[in-house]
């Protein structure tokens, strides 16, 4: 014990010994070092529309702070004034800010030529809205004196707040149609028994967002599910469970959905009623009894303003489908069941023409119809000759899309009702070595990029709505 304390008296006599030199200006080398401390930010107060007060605790060893200001959390970019602006105290007023927007900041503290690391990062938003951009499509079509509604496709999964589909949906889009997840197949589980989940979460993002939901689709022949394709009932109980199906779906989200298309892709490519288990099961009538069973539902829940759609695709080059779709079109108006077309759009960018799309479409203007461009893409490699992008597709690509904006952007006001383009980045379009399309390799058919990065077609989009 006696050596212990005998060795604990030297180390206190060298300390004192040190700090004695230190006063009295001995040598630098023998200075005890000083370890800055690294500050920690705390969150803004006295938060307005166009500025903030940045707060940190003080660290005892600084004699000033350094504060950076960015609009993204990277601090790739710094407001002007506020890269590495020194302050001695222990806040910093932030102002010449915009209102509604989303700030970060951080500090380092600085003795002499010392300087820490950052601090942790505080992200503070401003008050007040912030003016709509006009470069966003949704914010230009709704400036226009007659606006419509500008549609994505979109799945369950992406709809996430804070994620990088969410941005850009709550941006640019102001209505959503299920790529796959409304379909029968997906809902339906068997006789009366559903899955809603992923429709829940579709329709309740949309409804909570501010978003038009169009419903797509109540009858397709290519999603059945496997418990109805193998249903071994008559004919009339077969009926009767699409009935049902029809009926539960729309009760459940009447007032919630606006629109639906009852039956999809009903004609062939031939011209003729498709043949699939709807017709062979409840015969010709079928299309006409489920749009009357989707509008009964809809007025049994009290949601007598639901549209009804017809919707398919290849209509402006294909004459005969064409002739035929607007044959069952013309049925279901003299019984009061349909309201609007949608034009699926699978387009490439050498056709149809303009004068196609136009013939095809003011065949449904002049019948009264709303008109959905339902499932807008638009192919560069649909004969697989091109390995990238090259920037002659994109500019021809642009082009398209600028003429089938600007033939939309001049229907009748009456007629207008969503322009809804099929899926939001090229690397997931279902467009790329499409088995159902015949598409043999890459495309590359939307409006953003494998990096969610916008391509010359989403400058087209703005510009058909000059």
């Amino acid at each position: 014990m006696r050596i212990i304390k005998i060795k604990m008296g030297i180390a206190f006599f060298l300390v004192l010994t040190l700090l004695s030199c230190s006063k009295d200006g001995g040598s630098s080398s023998s200075d005890p070092v000083i370890v800055l401390g690294t500050p920690f930010a705390s969150n803004a107060s006295s938060i307005t529309d166009n500025s903030f007060t940045a707060n940190w605790v003080v660290v005892p060893e600084a004699e000033s702070y350094l504060i950076d200001v960015s609009t993204s959390n990277n601090f790739s970019n710094f407001v002007t004034g506020y890269n590495a602006l020194e302050k001695t105290g222990t806040t910093a007023e932030v102002m010449g800010l915009s209102p509604g927007v989303s700030y970060f900041y951080r500090v380092r503290a600085k003795q002499g030529n010392e300087v820490t690391n950052n601090s942790n990062i505080i992200t503070v938003t401003t008050t007040g809205n912030q003016p709509e951009d006009p470069t966003y499509l949704k914010v230009k079509a709704n400036a226009l004196p007659n606006p419509f509604y500008v549609g994505v496709a979109v799945k369950a999964n992406q709809l996430t707040d804070g994620s990088s589909y969410d941005a850009v949906l709550k941006n640019e889009f102001s209505s959503i149609t299920a790529e796959y997840e409304m379909k029968m197949n997906p809902i339906s589980t068997g006789s009366g028994s559903y899955s809603w989940d992923a429709a829940d979460k579709i329709v309740n993002y949309g409804n909570d967002n501010g978003i038009n939901v169009h419903g797509h689709a109540l009858v397709w022949h290519n999603a059945v599910p496997d418990w109805l394709s193998n249903f071994s009932g008559t004919d009339a109980e077969f009926a009767l469970e699409v009935k049902k199906y029809i009926t539960d779906v729309v009760t459940r989200y009447a007032g919630k959905i606006k629109s639906w298309d009852v039956v999809n892709e009903a004609v062939d490519d031939n011209g003729n009623m498709r043949s699939t288990i709807f017709l062979q099961k409840m015969g010709a009538n079928y299309i006409k009894d489920c749009y009357q069973w989707a509008r009964d539902a809809a007025n049994a829940a009290g949601d007598t303003n639901l549209l009804l759609f017809y919707n398919d695709y290849a209509t402006s080059t294909n004459i005969p489908k064409q002739n035929k779709m607007f044959t069952i079109v013309d049925d279901l108006m003299t019984s009061n069941l349909i309201d609007g077309v949608g034009f699926q759009m699978h387009n490439t960018y050498l056709s149809p023409t303009k004068e196609q799309i136009e013939t095809d479409i003011n065949r449904a203007v002049a019948l009264g119809l709303k008109i959905h461009v339902s499932e807008l893409d638009i192919q560069v490699n649909q004969n697989n000759d091109i390995t990238y992008l090259t920037e002659e597709r994109s500019l021809a690509q642009k082009e398209k899309y600028k003429e089938i904006v600007k033939i939309y952007n001049a229907l009748p006001d009456a007629n207008k009702y969503a322009l809804t383009v099929w899926g939001f980045k090229d690397n997931e379009s279902w467009i790329p070595y499409s088995t159902d399309l015949n598409h043999p390799g890459n495309d590359w058919p939307l409006l953003y990029d494998n990096k969610f990065e916008l391509k010359e077609a989403h400058t087209g989009f703005l510009e058909g709505l000059d």
